[in-house]
């Protein structure tokens, strides 16, 4: 069946919705938590609700708001009233609502996925929650992506300004988020089990939507609730790997790293369960059933691990879309992950995120080809991609055709990081808002052979 260009960018943003849509958070949620009788069921385990006291819901992510309308859905008003259902959810400001017995709290503003005094704050209410628990009582912990800086709580000594330019650095400076995390734990009161050692229910429950390859939970938001088996040592090798002290980072926090020692924390009280109900394989796999109904024949791969540049990721796609292009075999790439770009300087650097660095590279490794009978696109699933009001970016046949009339120069942009101003007058930006989720990114290649036999 011959697709014209056309069709192949539509099929590409019908596929790759579909496999957002699949990890929407209510969604996963219910699949996760329901009510049964007089029992309450999480994952596999039953919990009689007349032997819970209390039921408290606390947490942090990009989901966070969509997660907490599920729970105050599924256990319904008399429920909530009868266990006297209280919560606070840290999550971006642009996707708050109100909800009759959980607290969604603004974070952060849209698009800045860095902590801030607000989500200090919110942290704090946080710890106020946990701490006022009983034996009895039931903590449901929410976690999604971005739950590392919309849950910040540093440690004493060290302040929100340091962190923050421990982050920027790192990021900067190509750390992987297993890196990054390791740093951000130690730095912090609530990462590293923090949540769950100030947590005094007898149970809690941590639902969690990952945004982390391979889904390691002590890494997933900086595992709040995860025992922490990183230590201040290994926090200081990759501060000294990335050169931080020569970037100008704080004195005090290698202070306060050689002063903590490597002695093992205070194991919780609470009997504490954390259950995966998304990730990326999620998303992948509801995109691969997608592109069968649309008549495709998909191939698809979620990464497990840090997979590298970005540039080097989108290279990789373009010599699968030309492999695929010409050869019998699938004519679908659907492949989820999340790769890293290294920035350059702030005097030459322009605007963009991973998934448009990627999407150009592939551009540009296709330009002389023409990319006729090719459309890819790379989104990150939360709707957001670096400091821009875009998920990604796309591109066909008819856009590298558009950008060669325009006299734009993919090398030039790619260089300067600068992928959106390359991507924006030929719209080609993936805007889609934020989607409410988060599990890193999806990118979607399809080709038509028809035009292109063997």
């Amino acid at each position: 069946m011959q697709r014209s260009g056309e069709q192949l960018r539509g099929d590409g943003m019908t596929i790759w919705r579909a496999g957002v849509e699949a990890v929407d958070p209510r969604r996963l949620v219910r699949q996760a938590l329901c009510v049964e009788g007089g029992d309450v069921i999480v994952g596999e385990e039953r919990i009689r609700l007349d032997q819970i006291g209390r039921i408290a819901v606390v947490g942090a992510g990009k989901a966070g708001a969509g997660m907490a309308a599920a729970v105050e859905e599924v256990l319904g008003p008399e429920r909530m009233e009868r266990k006297r259902l209280a919560g606070w959810v840290n999550v971006p400001e642009d996707t708050l609502r109100p909800l009759s017995h959980i607290r969604l709290h603004g974070a952060r503003p849209a698009a800045v996925n860095e902590p801030t005094a607000a989500g200090v704050a919110g942290t704090v209410e946080i710890l106020k929650i946990v701490a006022s628990l009983q034996p009895q009582d039931l903590c449901l912990c929410l976690i999604s992506g971005g739950g590392s800086a919309l849950m910040p709580s540093p440690a004493e000594g060290i302040t929100l300004a340091d962190k923050l330019a421990v982050t920027r650095h790192l990021s900067g400076a190509g750390a992987n988020i297993e890196e990054l995390n390791v740093v951000r734990k130690q730095l912090s009161r609530v990462k590293g089990g923090g949540l769950a050692r100030a947590c005094r229910a007898g149970r809690l429950i941590s639902l969690i939507i990952s945004d982390v390859l391979g889904d390691p939970l002590e890494v997933i938001a900086s595992g709040p609730t995860v025992a922490d088996s990183s230590t201040p040592r290994q926090a200081l090798s990759v501060l000294e790997q990335y050169h931080a002290r020569e970037a100008g980072i704080a004195d005090r926090v290698f202070d306060f790293l050689r002063n903590k020692g490597d002695q093992a924390a205070s194991k919780p009280t609470a009997r504490v369960s954390n259950l995966i109900i998304g990730n990326n394989a999620t998303a992948v796999d509801a995109a691969g059933e997608e592109a069968v109904r649309l008549g495709y024949s998909p191939a698809m791969i979620s990464a497990r691990r840090s997979e590298g540049p970005a540039e080097e990721v989108g290279r990789h796609l373009a010599a699968m879309a030309l492999a695929m292009r010409s050869q019998p075999g699938p004519d679908c790439l659907i492949s989820g992950g999340e790769p890293v770009v290294r920035l350059v300087g702030e005097e030459r650097r322009g605007r963009g995120g991973r998934n448009q660095q990627l999407a150009l590279a592939a551009l540009a490794d296709l330009q002389d080809d023409g990319a006729a009978g090719i459309a890819l696109i790379a989104g990150g699933t939360d709707g957001e991609d670096g400091p821009t009001d875009a998920a990604g970016a796309r591109f066909d046949g008819e856009i590298v055709s558009d950008a060669r009339a325009r006299g734009l120069q993919p090398g030039d942009h790619l260089s300067r990081n600068d992928a959106y101003h390359f991507f924006e007058p030929l719209n080609a930006l993936i805007k889609t808002g934020p989607t409410g989720t988060n599990v890193c990114d999806l990118r979607i290649v399809l080709v038509d052979r028809v035009e292109h036999p063997i």
